[in-house]
C-alpha cells in the first residue's frame, strides 16, 4: 500500500464538531476500502489567502493516509461531492512524518517568543529601550 498526505479545507459556518463527523466520514472510507489512518490533525479556522467560494475562512484538517489508491480516490470523490468541503489536496509521500505536523509545531512558538522589537530596538509595549541587544 501506498503512503499519502492530505488536505482539505471544509466551510466556515459549519462547526468544529461538523468537521470532525466530516473527517470520522472521510475516515471511515479509507478503513473500509483496505486502508488506514496512521494520523488525524485538526488545525482550527484559520485565515485563507483569498476568497473560496465566497468564503474568507476555513477549516483544515489534515490526514496520513497508509491505503491503496482506490481507497483514495473513492474519499476523494466523495469530497469533491459533498458541498461542505472548500477544497483538498492528496499527495503520494515516501514516508509518513512521525509526530505533530510542522502546522502544529507552530502554534507553541508564538508564546515562545520575546516582546517584539519597534525600531531602534524599543519595545513596542513599552515603547522604551531595550536593554539586552542593544548598543547605546
Amino acid at each position: 500500500m501506498a503512503l499519502y498526505e492530505n488536505v482539505f479545507i471544509a466551510r466556515q459556518d459549519i462547526s468544529a464538531t461538523q468537521v470532525e463527523a466530516l473527517a470520522e466520514a472521510f475516515e471511515k472510507i479509507i478503513t473500509e476500502n483496505g486502508g488506514t489512518v496512521a494520523k488525524r490533525e485538526y488545525w482550527g479556522l484559520r485565515n485563507l489567502c483569498f476568497r473560496i467560494k465566497k468564503n474568507r475562512k476555513g477549516h483544515y484538517v489534515l490526514f496520513n493516509l497508509d491505503s491503496p489508491s482506490a481507497a483514495v480516490v473513492e474519499m476523494e470523490r466523495t469530497m469533491r461531492i459533498n458541498e461542505d468541503i472548500l477544497r483538498f489536496m492528496t499527495v503520494r509521500v515516501d514516508a509518513l512524518e512521525e509526530g505533530p505536523s510542522a502546522v502544529m509545531q507552530g502554534r507553541g512558538k508564538s508564546e515562545e517568543r520575546g516582546p517584539r522589537r519597534g525600531p531602534g530596538g524599543y519595545d513596542r509595549a513599552e515603547g522604551q529601550p531595550v536593554s539586552e541587544g542593544v548598543e547605546a
